[in-house]
């Protein structure tokens, strides 16, 4: 299992460094504007972190109150 998930991760970072390498060489030659997409790619992953973390909150604070629950239910 732990095989799988570490192939999978490993495409995904290749994967990864090949489309930011394109995007790079795109705005090496000024076919696209680079710091119009290196803007947007910051805010979005601004949006994504601040999603992720109000997410994790939820989710730690919910498991933590039902874990204390069962405890106390069941010494």
């Amino acid at each position: 299992m732990g095989n799988s998930v570490k192939k999978i991760i490993s495409y995904l970072l290749i994967g990864l460094i090949i489309i930011f390498t394109v995007i790079a060489l795109l705005g090496i030659w000024d076919i696209i504007s680079l710091e119009e997409i290196v803007r947007k790619t910051f805010m979005s992953l601004m949006i994504v972190f601040a999603a992720s973390a109000v997410i994790l909150f939820i989710f730690s604070v919910l498991i933590k109150d039902n874990n204390d629950i069962t405890k106390f239910n069941n010494p």
